[in-house]
C-alpha cells in the first residue's frame, strides 16, 4: 500500500503495541516535563537502531529460516542460552564505523539517534561491569559500541539515546521472558515462580546506572516491554534516571507514565494527540537485520508518514538494522538520505511544526463498521494532503496534485500570501464565495510531496 492510494485502510501493527497500551498515558503537563521535551518537540524525526548478536543469523539458525522479527530469533527458535552465546565468539564488526552512521543520520535528516544497548537477549553493547554478558568480554572485537557511538554524537551534535530491556532478559534465569531454559514467569495461579527483583537489582538497574555515568549526557532512555513490571519497581527506574541525568527523557514502556507516549509498533494514531508521543517503526518488516527482508519502505512513503505523523503531533522513531559486521544496508540509507534530501528544503514544514488545525483530512471510521485485522474499528484514511502549523504560517503539503484550485479549510482568518516553500515562488490565492483557494501550477513541483505556505493574519488558526 503506498502513499499514493488516496483513501486507504489502517491496520494497526504494532508488534508489541499490547505491553506499548498497557502503560498508562501520563498526567497533565507539568514545567519540568514539558522543559526536558523542550528539544524532542523540535526535533521530530529520529533514527532508531537495533544492532546485536541477532545479526550474525540474520533470520536462520541452523539452515533453517526462522519466521519473526530478527532480533527475536532466540526467542523464536528457543534457542538455549549456552548455544546463544557461541554468537559472540563471531562478533568482529570489522566495518563498524560510528562517525559514519552519525552522518548518516543527519544527511538523512534525523534530529535525535536511539540504539539497542541491551535487547531481550541480555548481551550488551556496551563494557558492563555488572556482567561479562557483553560486547567488550565477551567477545573478540573488545570494542565498546555504544562508547564509540556516544562519542561520534557528542562531536557532531547529534543527541543520543538507549534502549534498554529491562524486564526481558532471556540470558537471566531471573529475567523475564525465556521459558525454554528457565521454566514460565509466572506459575498457573499468576504468581511469579522467578527471581525477578533479583534480577532487576542485580541487573538491569546497575547496567541503566552505567549507561547514565559512563557516555555522556543521554537525551533518552527508551524501555520495553514491561512484563511484570509494577509502578514500584518502575519508580525504582525513574529515580536512578532522575538523580543521574534529571534532563533525560523516559518513554512510554517503563511500566509507569514516562515524558511522553509510545504507540505501539508501526502504529500510527489516526487523530491528532495532545501530549508528547512517538511512532517506533521499521524501514521493512525487521527490527534487528533478516537478510531475507528487502522490501523496503519508498521514500514517498517514508515521507508521507514523517509528515502525517508530525501533523497529528508526534514524532517518528524510523529503524535501521546493520548487519553483523556494521554496515547499514545500502538500500535503507538511500531511502533515508532520500528523505533527507526533501526535508534540506522542506524540514520547516516539519521540524518544531504543531499539528493541524483541523483534522478532516485524516479520513473517516467506516460507515459500515466494518473491523481491522486487530479487531479495532476501521479507518479509511486520506493520504492526498496533510497541514502543519507554526505561528501566522501552515504548511500545505500535497502528495497527490491539485487538479482544481485548492479550497482552503475554514477559518476566519484571512489570508496574507502563499507560497512554494521549496524555492519561494508565489502561488496565487483566488476567492470564490468567501473561500480562499490555492491555484497551485502543474505539473507539481515535486511529485513526492510539494509543501505550500499559507500565510495568514493572526498566530494560529480561528475557526
Amino acid at each position: 500500500m503506498t502513499h499514493r492510494a488516496g483513501i486507504a485502510a489502517v491496520f494497526v501493527l504494532g508488534l508489541h503495541a499490547a505491553a506499548a497500551a498497557q502503560t498508562p498515558a501520563p498526567p497533565a503537563p507539568d514545567p519540568e516535563r514539558e522543559a526536558r521535551l523542550t528539544w524532542f518537540r523540535e526535533a521530530k524525526y529520529g533514527l532508531f537502531i537495533h544492532w546485536g548478536l541477532y545479526a550474525i543469523p540474520a533470520g536462520e539458525w541452523k539452515g533453517r529460516r526462522v519466521p519473526g522479527i530478527g532480533e527475536w530469533i532466540m526467542n523464536r527458535a528457543r534457542i538455549p542460552v549456552a548455544e546463544y552465546e557461541l554468537l559472540a565468539k563471531q562478533w568482529d564488526p570489522v566495518k563498524f564505523d560510528a562517525e559514519a552512521w552519525v552522518r548518516l543520520a543527519k544527511d538523512a535528516g534525523m534530529r535525535y539517534i536511539v540504539i539497542t544497548a541491551k535487547h531481550h537477549d541480555g548481551f550488551a553493547l556496551f563494557d558492563s561491569k555488572v556482567t561479562r554478558w557483553d560486547v567488550v568480554d565477551a567477545t573478540p572485537s573488545r570494542r565498546d559500541v555504544l562508547k564509540e557511538l556516544a562519542a561520534a554524537c557528542q562531536k557532531q551534535g547529534m543527541p543520543l539515546g538507549f534502549y534498554y530491556s529491562q524486564a526481558q532478559d532471556w540470558h537471566e534465569p531471573g529475567g523475564a521472558g525465556n521459558d525454554w531454559d528457565f521454566g514460565p514467569d509466572l506459575d498457573a495461579a499468576g504468581k511469579e515462580r522467578k527471581e525477578y527483583d533479583a534480577y532487576l537489582r542485580g541487573k538491569a538497574e546497575p547496567q541503566v546506572r552505567e549507561l547514565l555515568t559512563g557516555y555522556g549526557p543521554i537525551a533518552l532512555v527508551w524501555f520495553d516491554t514491561p512484563r511484570m513490571m509494577t509502578l514500584e519497581r518502575a519508580q525504582r527506574f525513574t529515580d536512578i534516571v532522575r538523580s543521574l541525568q534529571p534532563k533525560t527523557l523516559i518513554d512510554g514502556r517503563l511500566g509507569a507514565a514516562g515524558d511522553y507516549v509510545s504507540t505501539g509498533d508501526n502504529a500510527i494514531p489516526s487523530a491528532a494527540r495532545t501530549e508528547a508521543w512517538e511512532v517506533p517503526a521499521t524501514l521493512n518488516h525487521t527490527w534487528g537485520y533478516r537478510k531475507d527482508d528487502q522490501d523496503w519502505k519508498s521514500p514517498g512513503d517514508v515521507t508521507f508518514k514523517l509528515v502525517d505523523i508530525v501533523s497529528k503531533g508526534g514524532n517518528y522513531l524510523l529503524n535501521v538494522g546493520p548487519m553483523a559486521d556494521g554496515t547499514i544496508p545500502q538500500a535503507s540509507q538511500d531511502v533515508l538520505r532520500a528523505v533527507g534530501r526533501w526535508l534540506a528544503v522542506n524540514g520547516e514544514a516539519v521540524y518544531g511544526a504543531g499539528r493541524s488545525p483541523w483534522g478532516d483530512e485524516f479520513g473517516e471510521p467506516s460507515a459500515r463498521g466494518d473491523k481491522d485485522l486487530a479487531g479495532n474499528p476501521l479507518f479509511l484514511r486520506r493520504e492526498d494532503w496533510r497541514v502543519t502549523a507554526k505561528p501566522g504560517r501552515l504548511f500545505f503539503t500535497f502528495f497527490r496534485e491539485p487538479r482544481v484550485p485548492f479550497e482552503l479549510p475554514p477559518m476566519k482568518n484571512a489570508v496574507r500570501r502563499a507560497y512554494r516553500l521549496a524555492d519561494g515562488e508565489a502561488v496565487e490565492v483566488k476567492v470564490e464565495n468567501d473561500r480562499p483557494r490555492l491555484v497551485i501550477p502543474r505539473p507539481i513541483h515535486d511529485p513526492m510531496a510539494t509543501v505550500v505556505v499559507v500565510e495568514i493574519e493572526g498566530a494560529e488558526v480561528v475557526r
